[in-house]
């Protein structure tokens, strides 16, 4: 067999072969046409010859995908002129230390709200450059909510707040906007695990990140939203990698950028209109999630981790009566080509994470599966 027929055949067979469900909390699903469109590209972009793997970061295929990912970042978003739009490197956890690296003055403050273990995270690097104040915090019920307006407390005047709008291990999501800061403080956001499920209001934030493995494409890759007036608050100055201005004014390639990883948010990008835009994407995650909280609140052999209101649409989080019959769920739910329903080792239990691209009819086949689990062991 040659190289060539050899590579037919294994096209064919990637073709016709089943996908399971796949409940991972990241990396995630991709979109099932945009891997077929990859696939294509990774082979010939734009009838080059040469893949999309292999084409300079300064040559003129992959100006065409710089230009377009960020376009249609910018149009899904409905992002305006005074915001920078940035592919960068190192994931949302990066983030935790740039951000405060970047803004926070020596002997300033930050306000963070204590949500979970990435919250958490950014707690302790804010720490390495000024003060961390808690505003809210869940951390007493062990993360089961999202704080509530009457308990958070902002200090007298913090440089900016941040918040995890969605916390993936404990399955809670902030369904609003924090109450206003005081002063001239701005919002950042680690989005990671929520970007593009639901409809945004940009202009609310002042800086937005989030790593690209859960709703935008591969991991390795992370997108930085910031305005313009934020980006000049920047108060040391910066190792040239980590320096959001300078990425910036080189176009997110000041050296040579994760070429694949924006390419792929591009096409995922692209796929989302397709859907109908953010709208029609949130609709159809509302869709998803109901069908397993429905079955989760049909019968107590299940108890979901988030308190009711709190309940994120990206992450299901439960358990059952034991810690055997979780073991015994995930694995019978495997067997049935339902992959990665362990819950984090923090909380244990189950999490079945649908991202944007899941199919429904994986919600709609673990459903099922709770309903025929529930009646054989309860």
């Amino acid at each position: 067999m040659t190289t060539a027929q050899a590579g037919s055949a294994a096209t064919a067979a990637l073709n016709t072969e089943q996908r399971a469900f796949n409940f991972s909390a990241g990396p995630g699903v991709i979109p099932e046409e945009v891997i077929r469109i990859v696939q294509q590209d990774l082979w010939s972009l734009f009838g080059s010859g040469i893949g999309a793997l292999e084409h300079s970061h300064r040559g003129k295929e992959f100006d065409r995908v710089l230009e377009e990912a960020e376009a249609d970042c910018r149009r899904v978003g409905n992002i305006p002129d005074n915001y920078r739009v940035l592919f960068l490197q190192g994931g949302a956890t990066t983030q935790c230390y740039q951000v405060p690296m970047a803004f926070l003055p020596e002997g300033g403050t930050a306000d963070y709200f204590e949500t979970g273990k990435w919250a958490s995270d950014s707690i302790n690097q804010a720490g390495l450059y000024g003060k961390a104040h808690i505003a809210g915090s869940s951390k007493a019920t062990n993360f089961d909510r999202i704080p509530d307006d009457a308990d958070i407390r902002y200090s007298d005047n913090p440089t900016y707040v941040h918040f995890t709008s969605n916390n993936t291990i404990m399955g809670t999501e902030w369904h609003r906007m924090p109450p206003t800061p005081p002063g001239d403080a701005w919002f950042v956001c680690d989005a990671s695990s929520d970007i593009y499920s639901r409809p945004i209001d940009v202009t609310k934030y002042g800086f937005l990140y989030a790593g690209g493995q859960k709703n935008l494409g591969p991991a390795g890759t992370v997108l930085v939203i910031v305005r313009d007036d934020v980006l000049e608050r920047q108060v040391r100055k910066l190792p040239w990698m980590l320096d959001y201005k300078l990425q910036a004014a080189k176009e997110s390639r000041y050296n040579t950028p994760p070429t694949f990883g924006i390419y792929l948010m591009g096409q995922v990008f692209k796929w989302i209109e397709r859907q109908g835009g953010l709208k029609a994407i949130e609709k159809y995650n509302k869709e998803k999630a109901q069908v397993l909280y429905d079955a989760i609140d049909a019968t107590p052999f299940y108890t979901p981790h988030a308190r009711l209101h709190d309940r994120s649409l990206m992450n299901i989080t439960f358990k059952t009566p034991s810690d055997e019959l979780d073991k015994k769920f995930s694995a019978e739910a495997e067997a049935e080509g339902m992959f990665n329903m362990g819950g984090h080792r923090s909380i244990g239990g189950m999490r079945a994470s649908m991202y944007n691209a899941f199919p429904i009819a994986g919600a709609q086949a673990l459903a099922q599966f709770l309903k025929d689990f529930a009646q054989k062991n309860g």
